[in-house]
């Protein structure tokens, strides 16, 4: 039984790792590596670097460059979504003691206020606002960064966020305006002579307009011109009126 609810729980976890964006995999793997034991840790770094050795050849040229504070050096505009992509691979093949490529890196990503306030940049965009959630997620965890600069760069990141869920709490607003005006829309709808004659029922209203058009009927053919063409053979035909979809009709209340 115990061996049964586990398993679900495992399963559970498994699926909810498997929705989450790449900064929320990284942060939560992050924190797991540092509820393990120094042993458990040498066994995953081994089945780490053997299932990072299977890419290193395609990867050992990025590499390089990753670890290169020249290179390094070039990708200044973070605005460009190449140079955010530049970013990432270099964070992610940065080594763990290089500390020249992480303080290029750590005065690249901190002009993050700068470039929001100054270019306008757009957070809301869901690839720019997550690659930027990973890049400083990434960052502040990274090894090669000192404690001062994972600080900083936590900061950013808690900046980046708010701004995040103050657009997502506006879009959701908007929407939420939208839904609330959209019942009250008026459509066009059409009223044939039975549904007429069952809404004029209990309605001493209409019947009102009904008796004032039959008494105008009256003195016009007591005139003797032209009789007025009957009004009542409206409710025969379909009429357009308007509507409010989801609200129920209040019968003479106009």
């Amino acid at each position: 039984m115990v061996e049964n609810r586990c398993s679900v729980q495992r399963e559970g976890v498994y699926h909810w790792f498997s929705i989450l964006n790449s900064a929320q995999r990284a942060e939560f793997l992050c924190g797991l590596l540092d509820l393990c034991v120094p042993i458990e840790l040498r066994f995953l770094g081994s089945c780490l670097e053997d299932l990072a050795r299977k890419d290193y050849h395609s990867l050992r040229d990025a590499e390089i460059k990753a670890n290169n504070p020249a290179d390094l050096s070039n990708l200044t505009n973070i605005t460009d979504d190449v140079v955010r992509s530049k970013l990432l691979i270099s964070l992610a093949l940065l080594n763990s003691d290089n500390r020249d490529a992480a303080g290029v890196l750590f005065r690249t990503l901190t002009h993050i206020d700068s470039v929001i306030n100054n270019y306008g940049l757009q957070l809301n965009d869901g690839r720019t606002g997550e690659q930027f959630l990973l890049l400083f997620t990434m960052a502040s965890n990274h090894p090669a960064f000192s404690f001062h600069q994972k600080q900083v760069l936590r900061q950013e990141l808690t900046q980046i966020q708010e701004i995040l869920q103050v657009t997502c709490g506006e879009q959701q607003a908007g929407t939420g305006a939208l839904a609330t005006l959209s019942p009250a829309t008026s459509i066009p709808t059409y009223i044939t002579a039975p549904t007429l004659n069952s809404s004029q029922t209990g309605c001493p209203c209409c019947h009102k307009t009904l008796h004032r058009e039959d008494g105008a009927e009256r003195v016009d053919e007591g005139i003797g011109s032209e009789p007025m063409p009957h009004m009542t053979s409206l409710s025969c035909k379909e009429l357009p009126v308007k509507v409010h979809v989801g609200k129920p009709s209040k019968g003479c209340n106009m």
